[in-house]
């Protein structure tokens, strides 16, 4: 896996906190993405970045077969990594077009998004110029993910490279892409991506801005063609602390450690449990707050 925190983010409170008598639970509960890509200009080892993806590069295991529905980019995070283990790799492949890139790439991580962490109105607006944000094209560029290629023949060679391995078949995959493309023509597809895409065209804001229009991956006027391998990322654990609802830390007989407390991730949602296996990204700031929130005023109270 590659990692999509700093080093330092170790978690070795955890153990010390646990050795001091407070309880982990729900140390099973990991939160990993699918789309993980090798930092091209690594801040720290192993340095990930993650793929928000839009809903239309084609995503394929590593033997270059096509994951079947619900699996589709940014859908079932956790659905897509079992069916990823299930493969026997830990990578996958998107296959889009350069009109795809375009729109629908956006990269996670203060560092890629400039415009956002530099609070300039400008560089945002940017975003709806031709061509891919400057930090999506510095992948293209540089990133040992990517390959770029006018034709499939090239783009399949250049996959077999990255990895090391003769796992993918031009043909199987080529077959795979035209028959999807076909669908394109089919108002009344039964090809559930397909489907979903044009769906997510019905609200105004993603038409706009995070879904390309639809298209055909083979023709060349929508290229060059883009392949791009996944990697397993992992960001956090899901367990942490358990915590009464003033937030003091609890001991294995559900007793609380003197003294101790604990507020945010580590409690709030992770010792807590708010949100289970199939956390919602987003969901998270809520918990932080309510837990300081009831931290703070059992502290003023002592």
């Amino acid at each position: 896996m590659i990692s999509g925190v700093p080093a330092h983010v170790d978690g070795r409170m955890l153990p010390i906190t646990e050795k001091a008598g407070g309880r982990i639970v729900n140390k099973d509960r990991m939160w990993h993405y699918t789309e993980g890509i090798r930092n091209w200009n690594p801040i720290w080892p192993s340095h990930g970045i993650r793929i928000l993806p839009g809903p239309s590069s084609i995503w394929l295991n590593a033997e270059g077969k096509r994951f079947d529905a619900p699996n589709f980019p940014g859908f079932d995070t956790l659905g897509t990594l079992h069916t990823i283990q299930d493969t026997g790799y830990d990578y996958s492949w998107f296959i889009l077009t350069a009109k795809i890139i375009e729109k629908e790439f956006a990269l996670s991580g203060s560092e890629q998004n400039p415009d956002l962490t530099g609070k300039s109105i400008k560089q945002v607006l940017s975003r709806i110029l031709p061509g891919p944000p400057k930090p999506v094209q510095a992948f293209m560029d540089k990133g040992e993910d990517f390959i770029v290629a006018r034709t499939i023949e090239e783009l399949v060679e250049g996959m077999n490279l990255v990895t090391g391995n003769e796992l993918l078949d031009v043909n199987t995959i080529e077959r795979q892409l035209l028959a999807r493309d076909r669908e394109m023509d089919n108002s009344f597809t039964k090809d559930l991506q397909i489907t979903a895409l044009r769906g997510a065209r019905n609200y105004i804001g993603d038409k706009l801005i995070r879904v390309a229009k639809p298209h055909k991956i083979l023709d060349p006027k929508n290229g060059p063609l883009i392949a791009v391998r996944l990697n397993i990322l992992t960001r956090k654990t899901l367990g942490g602390l358990q915590t009464d609802l003033e937030g003091r830390v609890m001991n294995e007989f559900e007793k609380a450690v003197p003294g101790l407390y604990a507020a945010g991730e580590v409690a709030g949602f992770g010792g807590g449990g708010v949100h289970g296996y199939r956390a919602l990204e987003g969901t998270f700031l809520g918990g932080c707050l309510f837990s300081g929130r009831q931290v703070g005023r059992a502290l003023s109270q002592i």
